[in-house]
């Protein structure tokens, strides 16, 4: 039999992981994890790891596998997801692969983009810039260099703006015009699998997830943080706005609020993201498991 990847995509608390694991107990297989904030060990409560019992329901792989201290690029996950793939169609024809980091899917579904070398003085300058001017001003720029790249890229990220930016500064042409290279060979069949709904109900599930977060310790574990706060990793949602608020910029609720605002932004940029793929068959997030099971097995 042709060896299989099950790839579940979506926005963030769509239930992706839910599904994930209805899937894997159904094909008795394993979970690769593709969502790139919850590599990380110290990072439990604001990225929404799977509980213990999720976990133990279905094996998981590269969940909480490194620390915030390490560095871990795209390209390393791809290397070590393909390893880990192969290792699992040893014993089973089928794997599960569920994330909503459309750029980490991509890595293992299709192989990452060439990219020209660009000197390392604009990567420098973009940085200082960033000091200085703040995030809003290089967002602008990414604006009007590249548009296309400005609606689908995380601009809240700085790590892939300043990416973008110094491609466009450095090679003349847009980044996005980068993103058409062939796709690698792969080993397996992609059968891709997202989730959607309203966009209302989507915001109010990410509402309800936040506030969740917030009860669970989120502010707690975002203040142990605190003396990592500089590292990459931490530079994102639900982190560096608390972040804000122990530095006495912000109060308490504003900081919740710009939670939730900023992952609602974030979840309108993965379906942008992943609305380009026409490979992907949609349902609703309240279609029964087995119909989802039904349209795969024909499939396979």
């Amino acid at each position: 039999m042709t060896k299989i990847i099950i790839s579940i995509v979506g926005p963030t608390a769509i239930g992706k992981t839910a599904l994930s694991i209805k899937l894997a107990q159904h094909f008795n297989t394993e979970i690769i994890s593709a969502d790139s904030r919850q590599f990380f060990k110290e990072m439990t409560v604001g990225t929404a790891v799977p509980s213990t019992e999720e976990l133990n329901a279905a094996k998981h792989h590269f969940i909480q596998h490194i620390s915030i201290k390490e560095n871990y690029s795209v390209g390393d996950f791809e290397r070590d997801a393909i390893s880990k793939i192969e290792s699992i169609h040893k014993n089973n024809d089928i794997a599960i692969m569920v994330g909503g980091s459309g750029l980490y899917v991509k890595a293992v579904t299709k192989g990452l983009d060439h990219f020209p070398d660009i000197e390392e003085h604009i990567r420098l300058e973009l940085n200082e810039r960033l000091e200085l001017e703040g995030l809003k001003t290089l967002q602008n720029q990414l604006k009007e260099l590249d548009p296309k790249a400005y609606d689908t890229i995380a601009i809240d990220n700085p790590q892939r703006l300043i990416r973008a930016l110094e491609i466009c500064i450095g090679s003349g042409k847009a980044y996005s015009s980068f993103l058409t290279n062939p796709d690698k060979a792969r080993p397996f069949k992609v059968i891709s699998i997202g989730l959607n709904a309203e966009r209302s109900t989507i915001y109010n599930r990410i509402n309800q997830r936040v506030d969740i977060m917030v009860n669970e310790g989120l502010v707690v574990e975002a203040k142990q943080l605190i003396p990592y706060k500089h590292l990459n990793a931490l530079n994102t949602v639900g982190y560096k706005e608390l972040f804000k608020y122990f530095e006495g910029e912000w109060t308490l609720d504003f900081a919740i609020s710009e939670i939730k605002k900023k992952t609602r932004r974030f979840a309108k940029r993965q379906l942008t993201w992943f609305r380009k793929d026409d490979t992907i068959k949609w349902f609703d997030y309240t279609t029964n498991t087995d119909d989802i099971t039904n349209y795969i097995e024909k499939r396979l």
